[in-house]
This record gives C-alpha cells, sequence and structure tokens, in this order.
C-alpha cells in the first residue's frame, strides 16, 4: 500500500475520533527542534587539537567518524537536516567558535568569531541557539561563577556577558531570536560543611552577567540546573530550587528543565505544568536518562511521549523552547542524532493525534473509567500512517528509508576520516 493510500485510511479512522490529521501536521511542521552540535563530535569543540571533556559529563564509546573540523561538523549536520522533516534550528557551545587556528581564550570570544556560523544558519534558513561552556577548561576545575578566587570568577562573568552579546548577534543577523542557556558544572565530589556561601557568589555571578542590556527580542537567556555529575556527586551549586527561585526573581531569564537532570524517579513531564503557572517561558533539553547517566539518545519512550502531551494538552507550544542534548559516541553519531529528533517528533505527533478534548471531558465529568480505558484505546491508533505521510510531504526518507541514507552517508563519507 502507497504511504498516501495508508494516510488516507488512517485519516478517516482519527475522523471518527474527531481529530484532523491535517491541522496536526501543520502544528507540527511548524515546531522548531534545537539541533545540538555536540553530538557530532563528543563534545570537544574547535578551541584546539588537544580539546578534552571535563565538568562532571563524560562520552562513551569510541565509534568511527566523528567530525574533527567546523566544516566536518556542518557537512554532518547539513545531512542530518536532510533527513528531518519540520523545522529546526542549531544548538552552539561556545568552544564550537571559528578561531582560524589561533588561540582565543573564552574571556575573548566575539560575534566575529561565529560568523561562519551565520553563513551556515543562513544558508540553511534555520536560527540558531547558544551556550557558554563551563567546562573542559583549565579555569573550570574548582568552580566557576562560583569559584572563591575573585578572578576566576571575573573570568568566567566575562565569559558569560560575551556569550549573550553572541547571542544577540545571532537573534539580529538570522531575525529568529536565540536561546541562551547557562549550566554550570560547580559542585562537589563529597558533602561539603557549608553549601551557602557557594550559592551566593553563583548567584552574585549571574546578577552580573545578566545586568548586561541584551535586546529580548533577539536573545532570551535560560538557567538549567543538575542533580549531579561524575565527580560531583554529592552537591551542585545551582540545584533545581536555586533556578526555581533565581528565575522567579529574574523574569527574562527561563528555566531549563533537563530530562536527566534530577533524581531518577523524577521525570520533567510532571514538572511543566507548574512552570508553565509561574514562568511565561521556559527551555526543555529533551534527553534520556538511564540510572546515573543523563545523556542517552532520545527515544519514543513514555517519558517523550508523556512530556509532549503535556505540551499538546496545555496548549504551551508558545512557552516552551525545545531542544535536544545528549551525545552517544558508542554508535553512528548520525543515526543518533536523527533517532533523537525524530522520536521528538514523532511524540509530538502522537500528542497532536490524540481525541485529547474527549479526554479531557471524560475527566472534567469524574468519568475516570472512560478516561483509563479509552486513554489506552488511543494508544494504538495508526499515528504511524500519519508520520509517514508527514515525512513524504516534508520531501524526507519515510519509515527505515532514512537508515539506508545514513549507511551510505557513512560509506561514503564518515568512514574515510582516518
Amino acid at each position: 500500500m502507497s504511504t498516501q493510500k495508508a494516510y488516507e485510511m488512517a485519516k478517516e479512522i482519527y475522523a471518527g475520533y474527531g481529530v484532523d490529521t491535517e491541522k496536526a501536521m501543520e502544528q507540527l511542521k511548524n515546531v522548531s527542534i534545537s539541533l545540538h552540535c555536540w553530538q557530532g563530535d563528543d563534545v570537544i569543540g574547535f578551541e584546539s587539537a588537544e580539546g578534552s571533556l571535563t565538568g562532571g559529563i563524560q562520552t562513551t564509546g569510541n565509534y568511527p567518524g566523528k567530525a574533527r573540523t567546523i566544516d566536518e561538523l556542518k557537512q554532518d549536520i547539513e545531512f542530518v537536516m536532510s533527513l528531518l522533516p519540520g523545522k529546526q534550528k542549531l544548538n552552539l557551545h561556545a568552544l564550537y567558535l571559528d578561531n582560524g587556528g589561533k588561540k582565543v581564550d573564552r574571556d575573548q570570544i566575539e560575534p566575529k568569531h561565529f560568523e561562519t556560523w551565520v553563513d551556515f544558519a543562513k544558508k540553511n534558513k534555520i536560527g540558531l541557539d547558544f551556550n557558554p561552556s563551563f567546562f573542559s577548561h583549565a579555569l573550570s576545575e574548582n568552580g566557576t561563577l562560583s569559584s572563591r578566587d575573585k578572578s576566576v570568577r571575573e573570568f568566567w562573568i566575562e565569559h558569560g556577558k560575551r556569550s549573550r552579546k553572541i547571542a544577540e548577534y545571532f537573534g539580529k543577523e538570522l531575525g529568529i531570536r536565540a536561546v541562551t542557556n547557562f549550566w554550570m558544572p560547580d559542585g562537589s565530589k563529597d558533602t561539603p560543611v557549608e553549601k551557602l556561601s557557594a550559592r551566593e557568589r553563583m548567584k552574585e555571578s549571574l546578577d552580573e552577567i545578566f545586568a548586561l542590556p541584551i535586546d529580548i527580542n533577539c536573545d532570551r537567556d535560560a538557567l538549567e540546573s543538575k542533580l549531579f555529575g561524575i565527580g560531583l556527586e554529592s552537591y551542585t551549586v545551582v540545584s533545581n530550587e536555586f533556578v526555581y527561585a533565581y528565575c522567579a526573581k529574574n523574569p527574562n531569564t527561563m528555566v531549563c528543565m533537563d530530562a536527566g537532570h534530577y533524581h531518577p524517579t523524577e521525570v520533567i513531564s510532571d514538572k511543566i505544568s507548574t512552570a508553565a503557572l509561574f514562568y511565561d517561558e521556559m527551555l526543555l533539553h529533551v534527553s534520556r536518562p538511564v540510572r546515573w547517566d543523563s545523556d542517552h539518545v532520545v527515544i519514543l519512550n513514555d517519558e517523550i511521549q508523556a512530556i509532549a502531551n503535556e505540551i499538546v494538552r496545555n496548549d504551551l507550544f508558545g512557552k516552551v523552547n525545545i531542544a535536544l542534548d545528549y551525545f552517544d559516541a558508542s554508535i553512528n553519531r548520525i543515526t543518533a542524532w536523527v533517532t533523537g529528533v525524530r522520536a521528538t517528533q514523532k511524540a509530538l505527533l502522537a500528542a497532536l493525534l490524540t481525541p485529547n478534548d474527549k479526554l479531557k471531558e471524560f475527566e472534567a465529568s469524574g468519568d475516570y473509567t472512560s478516561r483509563l480505558a479509552l486513554s489506552e484505546v488511543y494508544k494504538t491508533l495508526p499515528f504511524s500512517l500519519v508520520w509517514d505521510y508527514f515525512c513524504e510531504k516534508e520531501n524526507v526518507p519515510v519509515a527505515e528509508k532514512w537508515v539506508e541514507e545514513a549507511k551510505k552517508y557513512e560509506a561514503d563519507v564518515t568512514s574515510k576520516r582516518i
């Protein structure tokens, strides 16, 4: 059966439940997913040829073919986007600057070091997001914005300010607002005797960074918490409570919730509706935690579906910014990228195709029997047929065909990177 015929059958089935499949596809088409550049090179960046990863995070695996240069990374990203329907942005970390082979420390970065990325974005008609890089640096080993050493704090404060100006430059040049996300790995392997002073220093540093005037139409800042990291198991300065409180007092700063930055029994899907009550906007880092590790490739599991349901059922597309954040070096990096984006988009489509109005009616009337029973019925409606048709309409490979193209790209391109 052709993709078109299968879709027509699915369309009729969904119409019987009061769901407009055309409307759902149009909504999905306009949801922007921010691709994380660091999946392509294992979070190493291009500051120097000797880059290494620190800061309580770790990339595992040594699958061949990672991007070694900016040009290789751009080539990979363009190929990834050719396999994706819908809209994308590109999320850059500061250590992915184009320094022309010259040493540029992080307190000296400028918009000019990202001009080639802006050219890339213009060519591909996408927006850019940004992240200051508070890790993998000689001055990040004993704290950054919370360091006891004032000179170290000043270095990182300057880095934060310059990062915001770079993001503002992205917004002005591209006409698409950037989101700048702040995550600092400050913390402790063992339990500190006293925690307050480090958080006071962190707050003062952030206050100074965010005091720098920025056009909010060009850049919006976010602050991200983390439960722990490798070597930071007992304490992180920027906890969940710190972020929620800080953003409540600084309304231009968004809460960023990373799916893997909480206790293993916590899920961000349960936090979204609360955040929506008290913040005008939020950033979601969509990832997949597995026990202690927060950065596995996103798949279509219960939590990603629950996140999508929260966004759709509460009509939060205007309040939620969606970005991916994971890095896997144990498998082909291209397939890791595409798998995660497509899984996120599938979850959103499934949520859009659910007869949510009927479920809400059952809930409002107290008919919890129907709510439960029909929730299960709706899970098996043929959304995959709509997904395939959506991909075909977007001129990207349908079903498993994208995997074939990724394997060909590996044979022709990445396998030759020795």
